[in-house]
């Protein structure tokens, strides 16, 4: 190496940049009581009709708002206007396979969430590159439906690093894939992330959907305060 040549370590810059922008949308929605929760997970866990069954349930006591985010189309958010009264928004990033902290801003800004308790950002369906960029969130959620199988967290451990909280969907189906285990799921969610809620839901049936909103409601008014 010379004098004349430098090196540039561009992804480190372009994370430790979104970090700042981040935090920064962090701190201005805290001001506003604004809870953001990011959802993420891979295509066809069933994040659409989990987000169903959580504002249905939460949305009498709460102002709800959804961010959908796709690299096309328009389905989810039709889905969350059709299916809740929640306020939604879609979307499109340009075939991005994530969203970042500036887009998730111009979301923010496009859904107005100053009036809302909570936004709801269904980011792209991938558990790679979501897992990569802060959004600005209060808090992550992951799921992971059963079919998938209980090995993912070995597969994809940043998602599960950084997911406050997992939730196991598609449980009417184990009878079904009977060869996946809660208990070595949830000790491989654990092996990587000790403080991560996990909940075992069927977002068709509706278990474990109480246990799960009833913590929610408890730390939205923790954030509240």
């Amino acid at each position: 190496m010379t004098d004349k040549m430098k090196i540039i370590e561009v992804k480190q810059s372009v994370f430790a940049d979104n970090d700042a922008d981040a935090e920064k949308l962090r701190k201005e929605l805290k001001s506003e009581k604004t809870f953001l929760l990011n959802l993420m997970s891979a295509p066809g866990s069933g994040k659409t009709t989990t987000l169903v069954q959580t504002i249905n349930r939460l949305e009498k006591d709460l102002k709800i708002g959804v961010m959908e985010a796709d690299i096309d189309s328009d389905v989810d958010a039709y889905t969350i206007a059709e299916k809740t009264n929640a306020k939604s928004i879609q979307l499109h990033t340009g075939g991005m396979c994530h969203l970042d902290a500036d887009m998730t801003r111009q979301g923010v800004k496009e859904l107005d969430t100053k009036d809302l308790d909570i936004a709801i950002l269904e980011n792209v369906g991938n558990l790679v590159c979501p897992a990569e960029f802060d959004t600005g969130a209060s808090m992550n959620v992951c799921i992971l439906s059963v079919p998938e199988g209980d090995d993912k967290p070995l597969k994809y451990p940043l998602m599960f690093t950084i997911s406050d909280v997992v939730l196991i969907n598609k449980c009417d189906t184990l009878s079904v894939f009977d060869d996946f285990s809660k208990k070595d799921v949830e000790e491989r969610i654990h092996n990587l992330n000790p403080n991560a809620k996990v909940f075992f839901v069927s977002a068709k049936t509706g278990e474990g959907f109480e246990q799960w909103t009833d913590w929610l409601k408890n730390e939205l008014k923790i954030y509240s305060k």
